[in-house]
């Protein structure tokens, strides 16, 4: 099975390129995403097993069964590859997502409408991010203040750090496009959570927390560095990508 062309360069690739590289090639010689990606799990780290998506009975919640089994059923494109480079990468934050979500799903069975928890699990899951700034990027960034974020101070954004965690959100990335939108979690908002650190961003995941939703929407090729289009200030003149924060009506509704 051939993959889609990955640009490895990319800076958002930067945490899954060593695997990534790896593991897109073996998948190629192999034909199975789960065998390569089996094939990258070290013998001795806390990550499950990559199965074939038939290992998943019929019927069974896919979140409770690699809980259960501690086994991944992965499927052969693209968004299951990516899911399975951040298990490799930060299997202690997943794990956690992962015990969640059965938790909520043996409390409450699966239904039509997940509850608040495991809709902030999932959101984070498949399209989060982490990012780790200075406190005027963070206070810039909850405004909506986009002239503020990446043009007054955009020079701050050396001294920050952002993660991109969600998969869905690496296969968007994998076909740039402008209006491409993370949730991200602010570090400082995390217990003291600091990307690239896989133990205390799992130690974050408080459910208490999560099921408020503290995500704050960034459009990922505003990041300085991350698309040449943004070094023009104008790039971020764009009211539907961009957007202002949203206006509360009378008595603060």
């Amino acid at each position: 099975m051939i993959l889609p062309a990955v640009d490895w360069a990319q800076p958002w690739l930067a945490p899954y390129r060593a695997h990534g590289q790896a593991v897109a090639q073996a998948a190629s010689v192999h034909g199975s995403v789960a065998e390569a990606l089996q094939g990258a799990r070290p013998a001795h780290a806390p990550v499950p097993d990559f199965v074939q998506q038939h290992a998943l009975p019929a019927g069974q919640a896919y979140e409770a069964h690699i809980f259960q089994t501690r086994t991944v059923p992965t499927r052969d494109n693209l968004h299951d590859f990516f899911n399975g480079l951040v298990w490799l990468a930060f299997p202690l934050a997943k794990r956690r997502l992962n015990e969640l979500q059965a938790g909520e799903i043996a409390r409450h069975g699966v239904a039509a409408v997940r509850g608040p928890l495991r809709d902030a699990l999932t959101l984070f899951d498949e399209n989060g991010a982490v990012l780790d700034a200075p406190p005027a990027l963070w206070q810039a960034l909850v405004a909506r203040d986009w002239h503020t974020l990446f043009v007054e101070r955009r020079e701050w954004w050396a001294q920050a750090r952002l993660l991109v965690f969600g998969h869905a959100l690496l296969e968007k990335l994998a076909a740039p496009r402008k209006p491409i939108t993370a949730h991200v979690l602010l570090a400082h908002e995390a217990a003291g959570a600091v990307a690239f650190d896989d133990a205390r961003m799992a130690q974050a995941l408080d459910p208490a927390r999560l099921e408020r939703k503290p995500f704050v929407p960034l459009p990922l090729l505003g990041v300085p560095g991350w698309w040449p289009g943004n070094e023009a200030a104008s790039f971020y003149d764009d009211p539907q990508v961009f957007r202002p924060l949203p206006e509360r009506g009378i008595h603060g509704r």
